[in-house]
């Protein structure tokens, strides 16, 4: 056994017995997430992509701009630029008239402004030499060759300098950072067409359970509809991964265990949903251990107790595994919870934790829960802005409605009542980036 994994270990059993011990402690959430973060190791290849499809990838490598932004002084907008000391000499009180000697467009060069006239300028255009102040069209009246300016400004108004927004040698997004659309403009603004990214994570899914079946296909006596496949696609999706989804395997030890070398040797990551309890037909947990190792097992936490991180042997080393509780609902809070910051990591990006806000109750708990509790919740407004969550009726670990009429997770302490308007903290499913 490796030192970190005598590390690990040892963390875990300062807080559980043997993992097969139906008796054990649960791991708190916060040991089972540094497990993870330890364990996330970002993935080295990187790959360089247009700007047009960078969007959600993850920079490998800090950006620097080799230019200023703006290129050179320019006009916020339309109107007329002057030298303001020419203009203060030669106004009456708060007006004066000036000779319009030339007009500039965006794109154009401009000459050098005539001592004491003004030029025609449009937004964008550069502002030329010997001027240094623009006035709004609407506060100017044309008057043939002259233009009467009614309100002058200070210097140097309307005027943006040239590298106000980014000056060359600027680093404007780091090595780590999540691509979205006004990143991309940001880059583009710079003259960047490539970008140097990191390769996109290949996450290998399977399921387990003769009972499942496909949407489409006719259910029998007993059977289900494969839904977790859906929701772990569609999680695996918000976050980019390359999903290689191998479909629903024969309910067996032995066809489990070929399953997940299978998986392990052609992804970064393996993530199965179901049969990691402690029942005779989970068989998830049984064959992890014999081809490979359990690092966790069991959090304090509903829904998803049954959670497990591990790694699998294969010929190539060792490739990580996931194992989420087979309740529909279990899988979508455990994937958020701790799949997802361990996924991040493991991307190289360095997102920070999604951020919680306290807001006043709606409900009630009566009865303490053993076990910390992120309850299926929506965050409403009322007429006069104050804000209220309330739960969904049923907080079964089956009940996939509960998730899919929240927008977020109302976080309960394990041996904690509730009343109405008590400060609770809420989560939006947002900050998951699933909604």
């Amino acid at each position: 056994m490796s030192d970190s994994h005598k590390n690990d270990a040892e963390l875990i059993a300062n807080n559980q017995a043997d993992s097969c011990d139906q008796q054990q402690t649960l791991l708190p959430i916060d040991d089972v997430l540094k497990i993870l973060q330890d364990k996330a190791i970002a993935v080295k290849r990187v790959e360089t992509v247009s700007i047009l499809h960078a969007r959600s990838r993850i920079l490998a490598e800090d950006l620097t701009s080799s230019i200023n932004v703006p290129p050179a002084d320019n006009s916020a907008m339309d109107g007329y630029v002057f030298n303001a000391a020419d203009v203060s000499k030669s106004s009456t009180n708060s007006s004066s008239s000036l000779e319009v000697t030339q007009r500039i467009c965006a794109g154009d060069a401009g000459q050098t402004l005539q001592i004491a006239t003004v030029a025609r300028i449009f937004t964008g255009a550069p502002i030329p030499e010997g001027a240094d102040t623009v006035v709004m069209q609407e506060n100017c009246e044309r008057q043939g060759d002259k233009v009467v300016i009614h309100s002058i400004p200070q210097a140097g108004s309307n005027v943006r300098k040239a590298g106000e927004d980014i000056k060359q040698g600027d680093v404007i997004l780091k090595a780590g950072h999540k691509l979205r659309a006004q990143d991309l403009g940001l880059a583009a603004s710079v003259g960047i067409s490539e970008l140097t990214v990191k390769r996109r994570l290949k996450v290998a899914i399977f399921f387990t359970g003769d009972e499942l079946r496909e949407p489409g296909q006719t259910l029998g006596l007993g059977q289900i509809y494969n839904s977790n496949r859906f929701t772990l696609n569609g999680l695996l999706e918000s976050l980019n991964c390359e999903v290689i989804d191998l479909g629903i395997i024969q309910d067996s030890l032995a066809a489990t265990k070929q399953a997940l070398i299978e998986a392990s040797e052609k992804a970064d990551l393996v993530m199965t949903s179901g049969g990691v309890s402690v029942g005779e037909e989970d068989h998830i947990r049984k064959a992890l251990e014999s081809n490979g190792e359990l690092g966790l097992w069991r959090v304090n936490v509903k829904p998803g107790k049954p959670f497990v991180f591990g790694e699998i042997y294969n010929k190539s080393g060792n490739t990580p595994f996931i194992g989420l509780p087979g309740n529909p609902v279990s899988v979508f809070a455990t994937f958020c919870i701790f799949a997802r910051p361990y996924i991040i990591k493991k991307q190289g990006s360095n997102e920070k934790p999604p951020k919680s806000f306290m807001v006043e109750s709606g409900f009630e708990i009566t009865k303490k829960e053993t076990r910390n509790e992120y309850m299926r919740a929506r965050l409403d407004y009322d007429d006069s802005g104050k804000a209220l969550v309330t739960l969904y009726s049923n907080q079964g670990s089956g009940v996939l409605t509960s998730a899919s009429w929240g927008n977020g997770f109302a976080f309960v302490p394990a041996q904690t009542l509730v009343n109405k308007g008590d400060l609770i903290k809420f989560i939006p499913f947002s900050e998951f980036s699933i909604g």
